[in-house]
């Protein structure tokens, strides 16, 4: 899972064990309790609060390293060319066939 980086420092798992825990209690508090699916007057959706930042937490501690995905397969055929570029039509003020308004 993690990078071939030595460079790279694994996060704290005291912090990461809290964060799975807190993910974990707020996943069964918001499945189990109609209540913490609500809003807040104070807090606002709480959902949010309970399940969406702890994740985000999460994320920012491993840096923002997104899923590793296998790579695209490139595609077979003809090359596409690009199209040609739009020309700009003759200024119509500076036409000397149009009359001036008086």
């Amino acid at each position: 899972m993690h990078d071939l980086d030595p460079t790279r420092r694994t996060p704290d798992p005291r912090l990461e064990r809290l964060l799975r825990q807190t993910l974990l209690v707020s996943t069964l508090v918001v499945l189990a309790v109609p209540m913490a699916r609500g809003d807040s007057v104070w807090f606002g959706p709480l959902p949010l609060w309970l399940l969406g930042m702890p994740l985000v937490s999460w994320w920012a501690l491993h840096r923002f390293r997104l899923p590793r995905t296998q790579p695209m397969p490139l595609r077979s055929g003809r090359r596409r060319r690009g199209a040609a570029q739009a020309r700009r039509r003759p200024d119509a003020r500076k036409d000397p066939r149009l009359s001036r308004a008086a």
